[in-house]
């Protein structure tokens, strides 16, 4: 083999052109250089074993490497100045990829510590290295991926895509199951000879509990059990499931809701087998799971202020993994309503539990589970009608007060029109929500439509629910097809109209603070929640998320489908294009907006956002002549 011919100064110059490390300052790279141990391979000899795919990253610096995933047939060509191995998209995939010498190379290699000292000096490297292997503290570090990169192994999204894979695809072996009645000694003792953290207790073929590794030591050890009882005392009983079929997507979702690790999977009324969060833990999303359960871990509002710091993070992960915009919604409200949950625990601990019943309920963008990682608070409690202000204000005004303060902390802005629960007119008894309801659909005068548009997208977040159902079925028989109600709903829906100029260009604001942008939100992302929501009352539909609204008021007909295909494909345009916008700004160190400027599109993008603008405008105008005579 011939002696290696790079230099001290080649490789460094060879690191300053990588695009990934020219991020890094001068010292880091001198810091790179140091730490790089050359290597020669020649042509054939393997330079990484599927097992050792993430044990160094590699650049390569002269001839051609190959990498191969045989079992699906894959071949990529890495030339001079291209990375694999730790810290890739290939490593995501673990023992899929092997990478070969296709020629006589020379290879710089470095340590996962190296790498990891990078990343954390220069979160910005982060966008074109890519994939960061997950480690113990995975709640905490959020890998993200340049849209369009080329990255061995994949095409820009994630390796395994939760959104399309089926939950199936992830179960790695049979249940362990027991009868319910096994002792607590002897479930231990097979959890313990079969390797695993959880068992599943089944009876005449149907799911009876669950019982986790967390069971025995909370619940047996911690509390000096009598380890001959039935497990069935301690266990899960009637567990949250999910269907082999369900997409990969809604098991993550479940346990980031829920703040559980362990779900078990069914086949029909069949046992199939159990998902762990460890399963997910390749895929890019799933920090989800271990950031809400880190925020279930905490004990103080501070604790909470500095998990939530992940959230932007959190959604650049997401963007740039490729996860569309209806499923970062859904994952980003997910944390908000962790850390709200967590914040009412808290509370409750603090000053003893509530004298009468509760929901806390969601408002606005968290309710229809369409946050972004720049979010105010809008929310408000439901009553139990037994409540009294006398005997009961203070304790309610505490708790509220102290939550909402808790979730401005986390970064849940405080509303500025005082829509929260914090405000004495938004915790009121059930009976007063229906006087307002009642208020708001009789004399529709502009402040009442837009307190309606806020509060008609409710979902309940802690507490009893059925406080928020009860409500919510009763406003829905007072304004379905109350067509003076809904026309005036109209008429406040048109206020936001899409940035089009009278020759149907796109319009871009030439005041006020961001001239030359336009806002995504208030002109293109709430005219289609607008439209949604009145087909929603307008149809009685329970759904919220206004996606789900579109094709709910397709089948019932108050849109046509073809109408609401296009709206549902403009939505996820715009939302795509925002959070994209946003990720670009928290990557540059600028506070995220939603103006965006139309420098940062191609003309492809310029030519559907016009379209997306045309689609709404029709479709507000179609609207409009439908309840343009029942205004008067």
């Amino acid at each position: 083999m011939a002696t290696t011919t790079v230099s001290a100064d080649q490789l460094l110059a060879s690191i300053g052109q990588q695009r990934a490390f020219s991020l890094a300052s001068p010292a880091s790279q001198q810091r790179l250089l140091q730490g790089a141990r050359l290597v020669q391979a020649t042509a054939g000899e393997v330079i990484a074993a599927p097992q050792a795919q993430q044990a160094h990253l590699h650049l390569v610096l002269q001839g051609q490497v190959r990498l191969e995933d045989v079992d699906h047939d894959i071949r990529i060509d890495l030339r001079p100045g291209e990375l694999f191995g730790y810290g890739t998209r290939a490593s995501a995939q673990g023992s899929a990829w092997s990478a070969m010498a296709d020629s006589d190379a020379v290879l710089a290699r470095w340590e996962p510590a190296s790498i990891d000292q990078l990343l954390n000096t220069h979160p910005a490297v982060a966008f074109f290295l890519g994939h960061r292997p997950a480690s113990p503290n995975a709640a905490t570090q959020v890998a993200v991926q340049a849209p369009g990169a080329t990255v061995p192994g994949g095409t820009g999204g994630s390796p395994l895509n939760l959104m399309t894979t089926p939950v199936k695809a992830l179960v790695k072996r049979t249940p362990i199951t027991l009868p319910p009645d096994t002792s607590i000694q002897q479930t231990a003792q097979t959890m313990r000879d079969h390797r695993v953290s959880s068992a599943l207790l089944v009876e005449r073929g149907h799911l009876f509990g669950l019982i986790t590794d967390r069971d025995l030591r909370n619940r047996v050890v911690a509390e000096g059990l009598d380890i001959q009882r039935p497990v069935h005392d301690i266990a899960t009983l009637a567990p949250l499931t999910v269907d082999v079929a369900d997409p990969a997507f809604d098991a993550m979702l479940l346990m980031a809701k829920h703040n559980i690790h362990h779900v078990p999977v069914m086949d029909g009324t069949r046992v199939a087998g159990m998902l762990t969060a460890t399963d997910l833990s390749e895929q890019h999303s799933t920090s989800a799971v271990f950031l809400a359960g880190e925020i279930h871990k905490q004990t103080s509002v501070e604790g909470l202020q500095a998990v939530s710091s992940k959230v932007k993070l959190l959604q650049q992960n997401l963007a740039l993994a490729g996860a569309s915009a209806y499923n970062t919604g859904h994952i980003l409200t997910a944390i908000t309503d962790a850390i709200t949950v967590r914040l009412l625990q808290l509370a409750e601990a603090r000053l003893g539990p509530p004298p009468v019943d509760y929901v806390w309920v969601a408002a606005g963008s968290q309710a229809r589970n369409e946050q972004t990682a720049k979010s105010d608070q809008d929310n408000c409690m439901v009553l139990d009608d037994a409540y009294d202000p006398e005997r009961h204000g203070a304790y309610f005004s505490e708790l509220a007060r102290w939550v909402c303060n808790g979730l401005d902390a986390c970064g849940y802005v405080h509303c500025p029109g005082e829509m929260m629960a914090m405000t004495d007119t938004w915790r009121q008894p059930r009976q007063r929500w229906l006087q307002y309801f009642d208020q708001w659909t009789g004399k529709p005068e502009p402040k009442a439509l837009m307190l309606t548009c806020v509060f008609f997208d409710l979902r309940a977040i802690h507490g009893q629910t059925k406080l928020l159902d009860e409500l919510r079925t009763e406003v829905a028989r007072r304004t379905k097809n109350n067509s003076i109600f809904l026309a005036y709903m109209v008429s406040n829906a048109l206020m936001h109209q899409p940035p089009l100029s009278m020759f149907g260009n796109i319009s871009v604001n030439r005041s006020g603070d961001h001239p030359g942008t336009i806002d995504l939100k208030h002109n293109g992302i709430v005219p289609i929640v607008d439209l949604a929501r009145v087909y929603a009352l307008a149809g009685g539909l329970a759904a919220v998320n206004t996606d789900d609204r579109l094709a709910a008021s397709a089948k019932s007909r108050e849109i046509s489908p073809q109408s609401a295909r296009d709206l549902r494909d403009a939505l996820e345009f715009m939302a795509s294009l925002r959070i994209a916008h946003q990720v670009r700004q928290t990557l540059a160190g600028v506070p995220a907006d939603n103006h965006l400027s139309l420098d940062e599109l191609s003309n492809f993008e310029r030519a559907h956002l016009k379209d997306a603008f045309q689609v709404i405008k029709g479709l507000q105008a179609v609207l409009g002549q439908r309840y343009q005579s029942s205004r008067f």
